[in-house]
């Protein structure tokens, strides 16, 4: 990921995957149930993750769960402005704005935020592109088939993997024409987000065909509903199966991981790298 810049500063700078930990600041997250939808709980979290290690932030205020429907900019301010106001100055990572929204990235940014992680790839506001390549922030392009009220319906591919990796080329071939390079763009294939469980599967496991792009790729496996099918485990018990997964989309070129339970998943690299001999590089 040693491409993947935001603002200047280079957020990974060798082989040893980083992890990107998640703060949902909604009251209908999938994963969490609300546990930081208030400006308080989603601050103590942050705080808490950085102190397990994280060494990125994911700030989002719109659940994207299958079946979700859409939040209005207003609200979507109102929870997550706050939080990147008060985090920002107290945290030594770089802070990702998970929205589709231009007024939300713009103020975001302005805030402290460096990154915006953009589920529709910068299609889905027409402001956001421009947004992202004035202000010099990194971003996340994302696949995924229909909106999140949609996507889980009936997925359907030739072939998930050349089609997921041929959106993905298309989207940094634009952003690159519209003054976005490809040093500031991360790509994530979209688990979860219009793929059955083995569509996921075969993500997974040719994840190393995106890591030729020349992006940095992150990779977003954390308590999904495949590892519940897998397991037969409920949401709070998939950290084991998000760990594993996660760690195995390491060994297949993913640079970032974006997890809900950091300390475990640090522990995990810590020890992989040892035994891999991944080095940290100057």
């Amino acid at each position: 990921m040693t491409r993947w810049e935001a603002c200047g500063r280079a957020i990974v700078t060798g082989r040893v995957p980083r992890v990107m930990g998640i703060v949902n600041v909604t009251p209908d997250s999938f994963s969490d149930g609300g546990r930081a939808a208030t400006r308080d709980a989603a601050i103590a979290h942050a705080l808490r993750l950085v102190d397990e290690g994280a060494d990125l932030l994911d700030i989002g205020g719109e659940s994207s769960r299958p079946g979700a429907e859409p939040v209005p900019e207003d609200e979507e301010l109102r929870r997550v402005l706050p939080v990147v106001e008060a985090l920002a100055p107290r945290v030594p990572v770089p802070i990702s704005v998970d929205t589709t929204k231009a007024g939300v990235a713009v103020r975001a940014l302005r805030a402290g935020a460096s990154i915006v992680n953009d589920i529709t790839a910068l299609r889905g506001d027409l402001d956001l592109p421009r947004v992202v390549a004035e202000s010099g922030a990194g971003v996340v392009l994302m696949h995924m088939a229909g909106t999140p009220r949609t996507m889980q319906d009936d997925p359907r591919y030739g072939d998930v993997v050349g089609d997921v990796r041929d959106f993905l080329t298309g989207r940094i071939a634009e952003v690159e024409s519209l003054g976005i390079p490809r040093a500031r763009v991360a790509i994530d294939p979209g688990i979860g987000f219009g793929k059955t469980l083995e569509h996921n599967l075969e993500l997974l496991r040719n994840l190393d065909r995106f890591a030729t792009l020349g992006c940095a790729v992150l990779i977003g496996t954390s308590r999904k509903g495949f590892l519940g099918a897998l397991t037969g485990r409920p949401v709070a018990e998939r950290a084991t199966a998000s760990v594993v997964s996660s760690l195995a989309a390491a060994t297949r070129g993913a640079h970032v991981v974006r997890v809900h339970d950091v300390a475990p998943m640090v522990d995990a690299i810590k020890i992989w790298a040892e035994l891999r001999g991944w080095e940290e590089m100057p």
